[in-house]
């Protein structure tokens, strides 16, 4: 996929939002809590490399886990002084050792009750005196069976974390306990699952297979992240405000679950009636995306800066030799009822002379958007279903007929960007007899510079309808306002009404047809949307 790079940089820094700083968050640890490596499709993570899924966009987790670490060598090489260097007041410093100190190797083990306890106390004591606050974690289990019983490999080195947070008045997380009785009610078989048991031939970086009962994969790694999480939220409640549980994680780190999008869709269960909510951490992910109708009751959250795009277009050609089409063009395509997007750009990139380039395609009923951005040229937002959409504090920008399509959608408080001159922005297709068809209550329509003689609307079909009530109306709108797709049999039939507009383009004076109303009745959020309220909506 070729996207354009000047458009796509403009893309990310547009819809990069303002963070809110909250807690730091800095682990140090062995391998068990280590970031791993990707190469060949690795599939192994540690706990605190998954950690970041479990928290809300305000923490920064920074993760100074390393493989093969013990109290000693972590000290040793230099590695606490780094993390000392970058210590301010308040941050938090998760401490988790014993795998490799209770290890027979010379260089890297300690002893329970000697110098493990001392090097815990130097790494708590260190954190204190930078008004940081240490948190001190057990070694997660191994998976060791003998005869059905699982084996406990750390003896007193899980007690001496236990020892030194009592004798320093430290919070102490028994990830062993945890770890351990998760193990034992999998039991021998069911267990393996979630460490590093890989059948031959599957993964290219173990072509040979590999079983480790020591180190989790991604889904175990998850399932210790969030135990680690909610004990955090349990032990420190000024932590517990940040902490979140999603279905599903997509990152393309490898702090979740998946790396693309799509992935995460096909794993949602088909017709759900629970929904299913999956977080998209930061990232521009070029790939389409196909949501299909039995993917009900799912809400897809962006983390940042997040973007789905693709540059595809009504013209160019598939492998049959036949051309896409306006419907075949789009870079994301969502059919489910009840469903939910939050924070996440929709792009098509194919530029300003693509012509049809769909960025986003919509097809279900009780659908929300809320603080999402739908950026393209010509035909950006398909709102395709006949059933009800709900943009909150969206921006949705292109150039010609950039919202179009049958759907009963009402935009609130969002911006609507023209960013080609003599373009129209909404062509609808809305259904005869349809109460209302797009309506535009309280939003901005603003233009690029040099933006002008654009059209508010005009009919894809004989019925269209769209509204527009106490919006900011910007002068690159012709005082004619609605223009008739030169089927002048459609001023009739459709349906274009305004009320209580202000702005340079707002005057009714010169409208070419349609309707000034007299008041605001029949459009409130809750008259067009009926008997949905979309939850986590602010109307």
């Amino acid at each position: 996929m070729k996207l354009n790079r000047l458009i796509l940089s403009a893309i990310v820094a547009a819809a990069a939002p303002a963070m809110i700083a909250g807690p730091v968050i800095r682990s140090i640890g062995d391998s068990t809590m280590a970031t791993k490596k990707l190469d060949g499709q690795n599939p192994e993570r540690g706990w605190g490399h998954m950690l970041p899924g479990f928290f809300s966009e305000e923490v920064t987790v920074d993760n100074h886990a390393v493989n093969g670490r013990s109290t000693k060598t972590f000290l040793s090489e230099g590695r606490w002084g780094v993390v000392m260097d970058s210590l301010q007041p308040g941050d938090y410093v998760l401490i988790q050792f014993g795998h490799n100190d209770a290890s027979n190797k010379g260089e890297r083990s300690t002893v329970a009750g000697g110098d493990f306890d001392d090097n815990l106390r130097r790494y708590v004591n260190d954190a204190r005196s930078k008004n940081a606050i240490p948190v001190l974690f057990t070694p997660i289990a191994r998976r060791k069976f003998y005869k059905d019983s699982l084996v406990d490999t750390h003896g007193k080195y899980v007690q001496s974390v236990k020892d030194v947070a009592k004798e320093l008045g430290v919070v102490c997380i028994d990830l062993n306990k945890s770890t351990t009785d998760w193990i034992k009610g999998l039991g021998d078989e069911a267990s393996k699952q979630y460490f590093m048991h890989i059948p031959a031939g599957t993964v290219p970086l173990h072509p040979d297979g590999r079983k480790d009962n020591t180190h989790l994969n991604v889904a175990g790694a998850r399932i210790v992240a969030r135990m680690a999480a909610d004990s955090l939220a349990a032990r420190i409640p000024e932590l517990a405000q940040y902490v979140r549980h999603y279905d599903l994680v997509v990152a393309k780190d490898g702090s979740g679950d998946f790396f693309s999008v799509q992935d995460a869709v096909d794993a949602v269960p088909d017709f759900r009636n629970n929904r299913t909510t999956v977080l998209v951490c930061p990232g521009v992910y070029e790939e389409k995306v196909v949501i299909p109708q039995s993917k009900r009751n799912l809400t897809l959250t962006g983390r940042g800066d997040v973007t789905i795009t693709g540059d595809n277009r009504a013209s160019r050609r598939n492998f049959t030799g036949d051309e896409y089409g306006t419907y075949g063009s789009a870079t994301c395509y969502i059919f489910p009822d009840d469903f939910t997007a939050e924070n996440i750009t929709f792009a098509n990139t194919a530029g300003m002379n693509a012509g049809q380039a769909v960025a986003c395609l919509t097809g279900g009923d009780r659908m929300f958007f809320k603080n999402c951005r739908f950026l393209g040229c010509q035909d950006t937002l398909f709102a395709w279903g006949l059933g009800r959409q709900y943009y909150e504090d969206c921006y949705v920008e292109g150039s010609v007929d950039f919202i179009f399509g049958p759907a009963h959608a009402l935009f609130n408080r969002c911006e609507i960007h023209s960013n080609r001159a003599k373009g129209y922005i909404t062509a609808p297709s809305t259904p005869q007899g349809a109460d209302y068809g797009f309506v535009f209550l309280n939003c901005k329509l603003t233009a690029a510079p040099g933006v002008d003689n654009c059209w508010l609307s005009r009919p894809w079909r004989d019925y269209g309808q769209t509204v527009y009530i106490n919006c900011e109306i910007g002068g690159h709108i012709r005082p004619e306002g609605w223009n008739n797709w030169r089927k002048p049999e459609r001023e009739k039939t459709s349906f274009y009404a305004e009320y209580g507009n202000v702005g340079p383009g707002a005057a009714t004076d010169r409208r070419a047809f349609g309707h000034v109303l007299t008041s605001a009745k029949g459009y409130s959020p809750a008259e067009i949307l009926g008997d949905w309220t979309p939850a986590g909506s602010n109307f």
